[in-house]
């Protein structure tokens, strides 16, 4: 469990300032404190850290943060009090049920709607049986969808078929791009001022697609639609480590643009500690991040896509949303969002803060300063993820698309 725990969380210099662009509050490149990226426990949470492991724990409670003045003024803690509901669409497929489960870890959680068309009510009695906080209720086909949403603070979506060998974006998205748009339809009625974490791929698509739908509802709040992009980070991370003999804990890298292929850049430069890499390393470890899930596929056999990973960092994110919601004033996570860090491109994936009501501010400062191989990968992802999203648009819009992507 130690192994596993230091993996859940990276350490990483979070620059603040007040100064900022385009109308959106940024952060500016001066380091003034220490943020605990992923899964955390403050000294409150101890007695529901057991799941996390030792060492994790131990990390935590030696971790001394730099602070400025406006955070040592303001308690930054979470109360770790389960006051919060979440639900899952998707609950009983290849990665709700982890999914679920690592939510049901959570100190922050009263309530754990679990939500599917089928197979939900074993899944939800199975998780019952644990003795964490959270009551497991279990939700099934559309006509308890509505019920499974009322009064949630958070929605995670990863409904829909994951990829198979041999299966193109387009047919990926022919199927997942209904799913997500009908359980969106209801997170819009039922519960308009949750929080939403989209998992159903393909992202680049799936969150334009939320976003019209929201809009066309009017309840559309661009600071809480969410992008689940944490997967990209927490490969990058331990590959990066891996490579570099580092402890998993030490490093952050963070990974802009999209999820999927080449709209996936990690931003090697920027790898806390800071590290140096050869240009062989690079091109290396930026193909296999973009293709580590190709990489799953594949070994599978046509079995299952990258299931667990992806419970994995989506329980981290939603961690990092349900800390946010609770007051924690020191948490950042990169996720595709409405940005104005790429003015090309109405949707992004970029390290943000994320606060009470949502994203907070963007870190613009991440994609300053970038390498020359970065900058030549950041401008050859502009065209790609621009045709997903015009494609995600167009489907709510029922306007066909001008071209394939």
């Amino acid at each position: 469990m130690a192994a596993a725990a230091a993996a859940t969380a990276s350490f990483v210099q979070a620059p603040v300032s007040a100064k900022h662009s385009g109308g959106s509050p940024s952060l500016s490149s001066r380091p003034a404190f220490q943020s605990f990226i992923g899964m955390k426990s403050s000294g409150e949470c101890r007695q529901a850290a057991f799941f996390r492991g030792d060492m994790h724990d131990i990390s935590l409670r030696n971790h001394k943060p730099l602070v400025t003045v406006a955070a040592r003024n303001a308690d930054v803690r979470p109360r770790a009090a389960a006051t919060y509901k979440a639900a899952v669409l998707g609950a009983g497929g290849g990665i709700g049920q982890p999914l679920s489960l690592l939510l049901k870890m959570s100190p922050l959680l009263s309530h754990l709607n679990l939500y599917d068309i089928a197979n939900v009510k074993g899944v939800a009695a199975d998780l019952s049986h644990c003795n964490t906080p959270s009551l497991v209720t279990p939700y099934t086909g559309a006509e308890e969808l509505a019920e499974s949403l009322k009064g949630v603070d958070l929605i995670i979506i990863p409904a829909g078929v994951p990829r198979k060998p041999g299966m193109t974006r387009d047919d990926l998205f022919n199927i997942n791009a209904g799913i997500v748009k009908t359980l969106v339809e209801a997170a819009a009625d039922y519960a308009p001022k949750a929080w939403i974490n989209i998992i159903s791929n393909p992202v680049n698509s799936t969150v334009p697609i939320a976003a019209e739908v929201l809009k066309k509802k009017g309840v559309f709040d661009p600071k809480k639609l969410f992008g689940v992009t944490t997967l990209d980070v927490v490969r990058a991370n331990t590959f990066v480590a891996q490579q570099k003999t580092l402890r998993l804990i030490d490093v952050d890298v963070p990974v802009v643009g999209g999820h999927a292929g080449i709209t996936i850049l990690p931003l090697l430069s920027k790898t806390r500690p800071k590290t140096e890499f050869t240009q062989e390393e690079i091109e290396k470890l930026t193909v296999r991040i973009q293709n580590a899930g190709t990489e799953v596929v594949e070994a599978k056999a046509g079995a299952g896509s990258a299931t667990l990973s992806m419970a994995y960092a989506a329980a981290r994110f939603a961690e990092s949303c349900l800390r946010a919601i609770d007051g924690d004033a020191d948490v950042y996570e990169c996720t595709y969002v409405k940005s104005d860090v790429m003015q090309e491109l109405p949707f992004f994936a970029s390290r943000v803060k994320l606060g009470k009501d949502g994203v907070e501010a963007f870190v613009h400062t991440d994609i300053r300063g970038l390498t020359e191989y970065e900058e030549k990968a950041l401008q050859a992802l502009i065209p790609e993820l621009k045709g997903s999203i015009e494609k995600g648009i167009n489907f709510v819009n029922k306007q066909p698309a001008a071209a394939s992507v």
